[in-house]
């Protein structure tokens, strides 16, 4: 997640305020579209994609992700966070439940 600064009229401090990619995934277009620019801009970022994935699961709700892909939610939050490292398989499990589908190109 990152932090937005916001300096207020009234105040010189700069306030800050968390945001979360996984409020503004509403569609599942707009989840495929983001999971698409993550594989198309950084494709041999397998940490940054596992996270994309997780942002969409926590969009469209871990526990029911959890639930379609047969996989307890800690272990899908421990897969898909910062330093997880999930197989392919769950990947694969993750992506059909959250309803995308993986697609190749040529390069």
């Amino acid at each position: 997640m990152a932090t937005l600064i916001r300096k207020t009229k009234l105040s010189a401090k700069p306030k800050t305020s968390t945001y979360d990619v996984a409020e503004h995934l509403r569609t599942p277009e707009e989840m495929a579209a983001y999971l698409d620019a993550w594989l198309e801009d950084a494709p041999d970022d397998v940490s940054g994609i596992a996270r994309a994935l997780g942002d969409i699961a926590r969009a469209k709700g871990m526990s029911q992700v959890a639930k379609e892909a047969g996989l307890s939610r800690e272990s899908l939050y421990r897969a898909l966070s910062e330093g997880g490292n999930p197989s392919f398989a769950t990947v694969l499990k993750v992506a059909r439940a959250l309803g995308v589908r993986l697609h190749a190109q040529p390069v």
